[in-house]
């Protein structure tokens, strides 16, 4: 049966025309879910594995604690930890970011720095979720400058910096600016804002 694609929609609607989708389709939908499944599993997998000693364990460990206050699960502040960390490859960091064991005080102070800009817990779990790399950044460096920038340049400031917060989170981890001029760092880059 020949079939007809210059007629209106009206038709096909009313005629008893089936459509029989191919398998090599169904088997490739079937193979990326199988894929996603392994690498949730891996990349949780991956931080306990490299983690060994008694004392990085326990500073994991506190360092779970400090994101409970959020709702995640444990497989979920495991991904957040090892994205910020290094421990799972995240397209943030490229091929620059080492593995490092957090340390309490600096997951701490960046949730609290984040909390002073209005943010409450619901938002950082949002940006948490979206943007998980945040925890790994410079306190100093990258995010108070960041921010610094936002007020100053743009005058971006109050609810307005919580929306675009909350909204675009990588923000907070730009520390190039390439002006046009690129330096192949665009995960990092001002010129994406």
């Amino acid at each position: 049966m020949q079939v007809d694609l210059t007629a209106p929609a009206s038709l096909f609607l009313q005629s008893n025309v089936s459509f029989r989708v191919p398998s090599s389709v169904t088997k490739a939908a079937w193979a990326s879910n199988v894929s996603a499944k392994k690498w949730k599993i891996s990349s949780t997998a991956q931080v306990e594995d490299i983690i060994t000693s008694d004392e990085d364990r326990s500073m994991w460990e506190a360092c779970r604690e400090s994101l409970s206050p959020y709702n995640f699960s444990v497989e979920e502040q495991n991904k957040i930890l090892g994205k910020a960390f290094g421990f799972v490859h995240s397209p943030y960091w490229g091929e620059e970011r080492k593995k490092e064991v957090p340390k309490l005080e600096t997951v701490n102070g960046i949730l609290e720095y984040l909390r002073s800009l209005s943010l409450s817990d619901d938002d950082l779990c949002k940006l948490l979720k979206k943007f998980p790399e945040v925890l790994g950044c410079n306190l100093e460096e990258e995010l108070k400058t960041n921010v610094q920038i936002l007020e100053r340049d743009w005058d971006i400031k109050g609810k307005t910096l919580r929306k675009l917060l909350l909204r675009n989170p990588k923000v907070l981890g730009y520390n190039i600016d390439c002006k046009g001029d690129c330096k192949a760092q665009c995960t990092r880059c001002w010129v994406r804002f």
